[in-house]
């Protein structure tokens, strides 16, 4: 994209009836490029696991479909998926849609409660996962009467397992059936982090995914032939399938995966070096460690773009990364588990430090109250979807059983997202919080991101979450959790110089009135930052 407003202008969806992203993105490759990779495997300590080309990966697909397809599994059905990030969930991933079954996702931190709870309420039929996932499962499986097929990858933990190794080995290559899935047949099934209530179900269509996500490697990542793109996202987050699945193999792009434990900074940086990573995807979390390291002992030479998602990314931390990089910006990028990528930077934009972006061709985003009325230049409001007169592609279809949650999301024509931003006069949208997570302190509505940013622009300061704590006079008073960099130690005395540090930074009301030391941040996954839980330690 190199003109904005003419790309907005000339866009349009081209969604056919029948449409299935294995088919039509994966087979089609393989048979564009057969050799060209698709895939690379890295195991957790950057050493070399597995390369796949088109050809080979479109081939295991074919082999795990009729695996699948031997085993009864039919058009619909669900299937609970829960692998590290290694060659073989792309293998079930594939399969499985190819022949129009519906994964279900889930992190490998779940725990056996957590599984029981997803397998009974999608209705899921066969369950895949490693050694230590079927230790899970096994606790749980005499609850899970629908379960009817077990496949591991590894050994079996007991009876009942099939190793997926040796139904890939006994299947069949040849071609599935050709047309299997209309376009708005479903495809995956995610379950939100589920921080303050329990996870609802989210569910995409095959185009809603396969071709929504188009936009997301194309716009924002900014993928083209020939590119190494590497995104550090469980298996288990909507994420996975924002920059692992389809949209990059439609750019002709080469996906990078790692089989990474507890995020190593030097060890990414290392392998970015190593691997030659043209394009890279972070969460703020992670970029807030990266620049940590010593940027300068690893040729990043061969990055060429940097994204990031998942909460706002700090201007601190674009400021540094740039500064150890050589110039490299880090884009900043918006969306859901219930959408693709709708606001974002782009490279033929001037990126504005600390904004969100502008709305991505396609969709139709603005700043509206409750009401959905469009709220004025400058105002605070609801970041909501426009799905009418026509809905974009690229949105969810509802929270699976829960009509009351989808009816909730949806009002007067707009989809709202439950974030809440500003919008300039220029069309900059600039984050300011969760709805839930707005502060209401003496009548001041005070968004926890900018008091996180103002936070950690202290050199004493690696991370920081705000939260608001309940107080008889003021409403809420803001409150400070801070994680402090190596070598710094906590005392009164820094606590009143991080507040007179926020004073100077932003408007002196939003100063953080307490201020508590911990060793880490409770997160989810996807490394957004558990306000909720931290708000139960006040």
């Amino acid at each position: 994209m190199t003109d904005y407003d003419a790309e907005r202008a000339r866009f349009r969806w081209n969604v056919p009836a029948r449409f299935n992203p294995v088919l039509d993105i994966v087979e089609r490759r393989a048979e564009q490029s057969p050799d060209a990779l698709a895939l690379v495997t890295l195991n957790g300590d950057g050493s070399a696991a597995t390369q796949l080309t088109f050809r080979e990966l479109n081939l295991a697909s074919r082999r795990m479909g009729h695996a699948l397809a031997g085993l009864g599994v039919r058009k619909g059905d669900r299937l609970f998926v829960m692998l590290p990030r290694i060659a073989e969930w792309y293998v079930a991933m594939l399969g499985a849609i190819r022949i129009g079954a519906v994964p279900v996702p889930g992190t490998q931190q779940l725990t056996s409660r957590d599984i029981e709870f997803r397998i009974e309420r999608a209705d899921a039929v066969v369950a895949i996962t490693d050694t230590n996932g079927a230790i899970k499962v096994d606790k749980v499986a005499d609850r899970l009467p629908q379960l009817a097929h077990r496949i591991v990858v590894g050994p079996a933990p007991s009876a009942g397992w099939r190793a997926m190794d040796a139904l890939l080995e006994r299947a069949s290559d040849g071609p599935t059936p050709a047309d299997p899935t209309a376009a708005d047949d479903m495809m995956l099934v995610y379950f939100t982090s589920g921080t303050v209530a329990y996870p609802k179900m989210v569910a995409h269509t095959q185009a809603s995914y396969g071709i929504g996500h188009l936009v997301t490697a194309r716009y924002w990542q900014d993928l083209r032939a020939g590119d190494l793109h590497w995104t550090l996202s469980d298996t288990g987050w909507a994420k996975a399938a924002w920059s692992k699945l389809f949209g990059q193999w439609a750019q002709g792009a080469t996906v990078l995966e790692m089989d990474l434990g507890r995020p190593d900074p030097d060890l990414i940086l290392d392998t970015i070096a190593r691997q030659g990573v043209t394009t890279f995807c972070a969460p703020p979390t992670l970029y807030r460690s990266l620049i940590l390291s010593d940027l300068g002992r690893y040729d990043l030479s061969g990055l060429r773009h940097c994204v990031s998602a998942g909460e706002p990314l700090n201007p601190e931390v674009i400021r540094v990364w740039e500064e150890g990089t050589g110039g490299l910006l880090v884009y900043d990028g918006y969306g859901q588990s219930e959408t693709v990528n709708v606001i974002a930077n782009f490279r033929c934009l001037p990126v504005r430090s600390g904004s969100m972006g502008k709305p991505v061709p396609g969709f139709d985003v603005d700043v509206v109250d409750d009401g959905g009325v469009p709220v004025s230049v400058g105002d605070e409001g609801n970041i909501a979807i426009s799905v009418a007169p026509d809905r974009p592609v690229g949105l969810f279809t509802g929270y699976g059983t829960d009509p009351e949650a989808t009816a909730a999301a949806f009002t007067n024509g707009w989809y709202f997202t439950g974030d809440r931003a500003r919008r300039d006069e220029d069309g900059y949208f600039w984050f300011e919080g969760r709805r839930d997570d707005v502060i209401t302190s003496s009548a001041y509505r005070i968004g926890p991101f900018e008091v996180e940013s103002a936070l950690i622009e202290h050199p004493t300061v690696a991370e920081a979450a705000v939260v608001g704590k309940d107080d008889p006079e003021r409403t809420q008073i803001v409150t400070a959790f801070v994680v402090l960099r190596r070598g710094a130690e906590g005392s009164p005395e820094l606590v009143k110089e991080l507040q007179d540090h926020v004073k100077r930074l932003t408007a002196p009301y939003k100063y953080p009135r307490e201020i508590h030391f911990v060793a880490e941040l409770p997160k989810t996954v996807s490394g957004k930052i558990r306000r909720g839980e931290l708000r139960t330690r006040l």
